[in-house]
């Protein structure tokens, strides 16, 4: 991999962390904590130019009060 593909790679990192920080930071506003979102560990490995955010698993707590603030916010629209 050239200097430049490389920086390609980390520049795709670096979108999806802060991608990923702006979702935590929405969630957790509205009361939705998803403990393992992250980025896709595959995608990263594999230096693909933009990788995956992945959402990760959560109880069912979780998942009812996010099915919650999406309908709420499909409602206000």
């Amino acid at each position: 991999m050239t200097d430049e593909e490389l920086e390609v790679v980390m520049d795709g990192i670096r979108q999806a962390e802060a991608v990923r920080e702006e979702l935590a930071v929405a969630m957790s506003g509205v009361g939705v904590l998803l403990p393992s979102l992250g980025l896709d560990v595959p995608t990263v490995a594999a230096c693909h130019a933009v990788p995956l955010i992945d959402l990760g698993r959560c109880n069912l707590e979780t998942a009812r009060r996010l099915a919650a603030v999406l309908r709420d916010a499909g409602t206000a629209r």
